[in-house]
């Protein structure tokens, strides 16, 4: 499965845009990844509970994580 369009809500920017630059530049390496093959090893995929059901999330290091929600088979 390869992801083929991924829509930036408004908040992802803005939170994106006060990480630390080492951090962006990771996060943008995940992306990457991701776009591959969403469900890679390296990315640690999982479904989130509770409220947030429907996200899913992938993590940029031991801290940081990026949460999506599937759109489609190739949209997030």
């Amino acid at each position: 499965m390869k992801i083929t369009s991924i829509e930036l809500s408004t908040r992802y920017k803005k939170s994106f845009r006060r990480l630390p630059p080492k951090i962006q530049r990771k996060a943008i390496l995940k992306i990457k990844i991701f776009r591959e093959n969403p469900f890679t090893p390296q990315l640690r995929t999982h479904p989130l509970t509770g409220e947030e059901k429907e996200c899913w999330a992938f993590w940029v290091d031991f801290t940081y994580r990026i949460k999506f929600i599937f759109l489609n088979d190739e949209e997030v």
